[in-house]
């Protein structure tokens, strides 16, 4: 990468030219080449084909295909002696598609354990700060909802799936309202809505620029008022299956008690998330701790199909400095305010409302071809306007972006008065487990919601459909999940599936010493942190 401009220099030459104008030149460009140039997933190296499972022959990320023809983490033997119980829905992830499902699994009649890796709550549904999209403005429809959707990945998403999630659309604002959740309104109290990159409506709307947070406080509240059996600190390591090779339930680990546990259950819905912590490219993350990709290797060594595994989106406002805070997401609602982005040479570059994968590419190659700010240790970068933004719309950000505040407060950084420092970060898996209409994948009784699954975004998310999605499709998987579990009994469960997987990775001279699924990134430090206490010397114990 060149060498841009040091970052006092470049900070100096802004505020010369802070307060003026800032047209944006002719940014007309072939959107294909500035993909293929500039964006991470066409990195040289990256993609390698599939050599075992369902998928073998496609195209997949580097990393992940590591991981998803690693070995099992456990064998027959750990499963000795283990406790067995029963449930009729196990939903595996606390994040907000998992309390969607769960919700209304119980309100079903079914018999729900929820079984999440670390907190309930804990999840990359709280760092979602723009929005929920929905159509629900005079001027907006369901159809074009639907039509942006569409254009903004690429035509290539599951057409059916996008349908019935734009249509759930003001349902979900309707059914989250009863929950309790706040959303911002204007003097008559109708809701407010912003405009997502992309998108040819104002459909967004929001919560301040916490609205994940927000989402996530009353379903956890409504998760644990209920009759939903819910374990923290405890990741699933591996599916069972029946004699059909159905999915019939999963060994979940104690983390605490150092045990595994066997949950026979007549529907699983796997609600883990997504892979930001694998740092594929060597990206910092905006995914929280336990974002290792889980549901994806447990599914896939289940023979479940997966789709779009050399699609990832990279957001474009990833703070870039201090280089300790690198990663950090700042909301596109930022932008869609009115914030501008501004390179070195104090130009604009970009529409800063084109869809993420373009707006992204963009900043790299502004940084590439040398007219990004060189920050040192940091990296590079290019300026976020929010100075600009708040002369133009005075006290906006005080107002209405508290946790950009804060997250200025953590970096010495006013951003009301100085720039900051963006350049993209890891943000989303386009691609996950083929589903339905109802999140059910190719495996029987095994369902896939939220970020694990995939199709619902083509090779590009816009913002907000990530919150409606998880909701619209948590509560479809929950309904069908606890319906079709009427009927049936529990069967006799094991993990032999794991036999004929382990001979295809010998047989494709895989290394069987890898181990999936990750369960947290190697730099884990739980003895230290604060924030997971219930894990201290859980992880000496097993290094020993």
């Amino acid at each position: 990468m060149s060498k841009g401009t040091p970052y006092k220099e470049a900070l100096a030459r802004f505020q010369q030219v802070h307060g003026t104008a800032h047209e944006l030149p002719d940014t007309s460009v072939d959107v294909d080449a500035l993909l293929r140039d500039h964006h991470p997933d066409h990195l040289g190296g990256s993609i390698v084909d599939l050599e075992v499972g369902a998928n073998r022959g496609e195209r997949c990320h580097r990393q992940l295909a590591d991981m998803l023809q690693s070995n099992a983490r456990i064998d027959e033997a750990d499963l000795a002696g283990a406790k067995t119980v029963e449930t009729d829905v196990l939903i595996i992830g606390g994040g907000g598609a998992g309390c969607a499902a769960a919700l209304t699994a119980a309100k079903e009649g079914a018999r729900v354990i929820l079984t999440t890796k670390l907190r309930l709550g804990d999840s990359n549904t709280v760092m979602a700060e723009g929005g929920i999209q929905a159509s629900i403005d005079k001027d907006d429809t369901p159809q074009i909802h639907y039509d942006d959707t569409l254009r903004g990945g690429h035509n290539l998403a599951d057409k059916d799936l996008v349908a019935k999630m734009v249509l759930d659309g003001p349902d979900v604002i309707r059914w989250l309202i009863k929950q309790g959740m706040q959303f911002d309104v204007d003097e008559f109290g109708d809701l407010l809505t912003r405009r997502a990159g992309g998108t040819t409506a104002d459909r967004v709307v929001y919560f301040r620029d916490y609205t994940g947070l927000e989402m996530m406080r009353v379903l956890r509240e409504s998760v644990l008022n209920r009759e939903i059996e819910v374990w923290h600190y405890s990741p699933a390591v591996e599916l069972l299956s029946d004699e059909q090779g159905h999915c019939a339930g999963a060994v979940i680990t104690d983390l605490k008690k150092r045990r595994n546990v066997l949950v026979k259950a007549k529907s699983v819905i796997m609600a883990t998330g997504g892979i930001g912590r694998m740092h594929l490219n060597a990206f910092p993350t905006s995914n929280h701790f336990g974002a290792t990709g889980d549901g994806l290797v447990l599914t896939y060594r289940l023979g479940a199909q997966l789709r779009d595994l050399d699609s990832f989106q990279y957001h474009p406002s990833g703070l870039a400095y201090p280089h300790h805070l690198a990663g950090t997401l700042i909301t596109e609602g930022v932008r869609s305010a009115g914030a501008q982005m501004i390179n070195a040479e104090g130009q604009r570059f970009v529409d800063e409302l084109k869809p993420r994968d373009h707006v992204s590419s963009a900043i790299i190659r502004e940084c590439a071809e040398g007219r990004g700010v060189d920050a040192g240790e940091s990296g590079i970068g290019i300026w976020l306007d929010t100075p600009g933004l708040d002369l133009r719309n005075p006290g906006i950000i005080n107002k209405r972006f508290p946790k950009l505040v804060q997250l200025g407060k953590k970096s010495g950084i006013d951003p009301a008065k100085t720039p900051l420092l963006i350049y993209p970060t890891l943000h989303y898996q386009n691609g996950g487990v083929v589903i339905d209409e109802n999140g059910q994948t190719t495996v029987p009784n095994l369902y896939c919601v939220g970020e694990v699954s995939g199709g619902l975004h083509g090779k590009n998310r816009m913002m907000g459909n990530a919150l409606l999605e998880i909701i619209s499709f948590g509560r479809r998987a929950g309904h069908v999940a606890a319906q079709s579990g009427y009927q049936r009994r529990h069967n006799k469960v094991s993990i032999a599936h794991l036999g004929p997987m382990q001979r295809d990775l010998t047989l494709a001279k895989m290394p069987m010493d890898l181990q999936g699924p990750m369960l947290f990134p190697d730099y884990a430090k739980f003895d230290s942190d604060a924030e997971y206490e219930g894990l201290r010397k859980t992880r000496n114990r097993e290094e020993e």
